[in-house]
């Protein structure tokens, strides 16, 4: 199961686990920490009976509970608790969707969005956040192709702008030929 990236995926999460966080930083941390790791991991909204402290938790393989604290305990990432996702749980909510406009194609990621062009790759609108950096994000992006728009987590300091670069991830990788999820 480690290191799995298949299309799969998602139904080994169902009665899985989930890591939850008392800061959004820690979950982004722990969420890349996970996969650089080799585990298959996913940043998720956790269901409003299971949060403790922040509005995002890592979605994990609950077969896989030890590895996953001991990765997580070597790399210093605080986490408040493993929790398995126990029959009749609410549904996890994906941060990340699309929407097809027809000749555009939006990225929601949280409460951020992007919205490229289809036939060029062109980014033409940002939206979202009430963050101090999206005004200036919003100008580094709109305009641009998605290949050489600049990163929002290198320009920008808030969660939006976390947000921001999971919602250009997912757009580089439909624009490269990848299916919407």
């Amino acid at each position: 199961m480690k290191g799995s990236t298949d299309k799969n995926t998602k139904e080994r999460f169902e009665g899985g686990g989930l890591v939850l966080f008392s800061a959004v930083r820690q979950a982004l941390d722990a969420h890349r920490v996970l996969q650089e790791a080799g585990y298959t991991a996913r940043l998720v909204a956790p269901p409003p009976q299971l949060r403790k402290g922040c509005d995002l938790a890592v979605a994990v393989n609950l077969m896989e509970k030890p590895a996953i604290e001991r990765c997580l305990e070597q790399k210093g990432i605080s986490y408040l608790s493993l929790e398995p996702l126990k029959a009749g749980t609410s549904p996890l909510l994906e941060i990340v969707a699309v929407v097809d406009f027809d000749r555009w194609l939006m990225v929601k990621a949280g409460n951020m969005k992007l919205t490229f062009a289809k036939d060029g790759g062109e980014i033409v609108n940002t939206s979202g956040g009430g963050c101090p950096d999206i005004p200036y994000l919003h100008a580094e992006l709109v305009g641009r192709s998605l290949t050489e728009a600049p990163r929002p987590k290198q320009a920008g300091f808030t969660l939006c702008a976390l947000m921001l670069e999971q919602a250009l991830e997912e757009a580089l990788r439909l624009w490269q030929g990848g299916e919407k999820q």
